[in-house]
């Protein structure tokens, strides 16, 4: 695109995922990029959303988040992923674009046990709104399902070439299931099935316990300084 578009800077405030480390974010303020093409395009920069910010790490003198996006077509399942496959593969996989009122009690259980000590808790509904509705793109829901007993929600947002992972909300008795794992796995064959390119995944943060989990997912690119490179298992 050789569009002149504006965008702003947030002043620096303290980091959420690294320790006496500062965060500033580029964020995309023009109206004109709040569609879902030119969200589509931002994703490629390294943008994502949050609600309907539209936002990229820039940080001074930083550069440990980086955008991470699978490839989907070239994505090979591990042994590890595939023991996943097969212990969760009793359960239903749907997907909708419509809200259910059965998810915000689920994600509410969610915040509220497995992030219990984070910053998100406790859980409220208006924050449960800015991951699950968007002005910008339609949302689609990935459920899985435990015969009649909801226990994951996936919220991705479709893009022209691409899904993006927004959110993933699940029941805290299936945690020792890795079924976070088996969701994004879910996610993965979802894309393909809707002939999508990539499957973006959102920021890899090495250093960060939280937010270092989406690089075992090969091949995947990686963008580092603006420049997507790929990586091979």
């Amino acid at each position: 695109m050789t569009e002149d578009f504006k965008l702003g800077i947030t002043q620096s405030f303290p980091c959420n995922y690294l320790p006496n480390q500062l965060e500033r974010l580029l964020v995309a303020t023009d109206p004109r990029l709040q569609d879902s093409k030119h969200y589509g395009w931002l994703m490629a920069q390294g943008f994502r959303r949050s609600g309907e910010q539209i936002y990229r790490p820039h940080c001074i003198n930083c550069n440990a988040c980086q955008s991470v996006r699978v490839l989907v077509n070239d994505f090979k399942v591990s042994k590890s992923q595939k023991r996943n496959i097969k212990r969760n593969d009793r359960y239903r996989i749907e997907t909708t674009d419509q809200i259910k009122n059965s998810y915000y009690p689920l994600y509410e259980l969610y915040i509220n046990t497995v992030h219990a000590d984070g910053s998100m808790c406790p859980a409220n509904y208006e924050q449960f709104e800015s991951f699950t509705k968007s002005k910008i793109t339609q949302p689609l829901f990935l459920e899985i399902w435990d015969e009649d007993k909801l226990i994951s929600v996936a919220v991705v947002d479709v893009l022209s070439d691409a899904l993006s992972a927004v959110y993933t909300f699940y029941h805290p008795e299936y945690r020792n299931s890795a079924i976070g794992i088996y969701s994004i796995l879910m996610q993965i064959e979802l894309a393909k099935e809707q002939n999508k390119t990539f499957l973006y995944l959102g920021y890899q943060i090495d250093d960060c316990q939280k937010m270092n989990y989406k690089n075992k997912y090969f091949p995947y690119q990686r963008l580092i300084v603006n420049k997507w490179h790929t990586l091979n298992k």
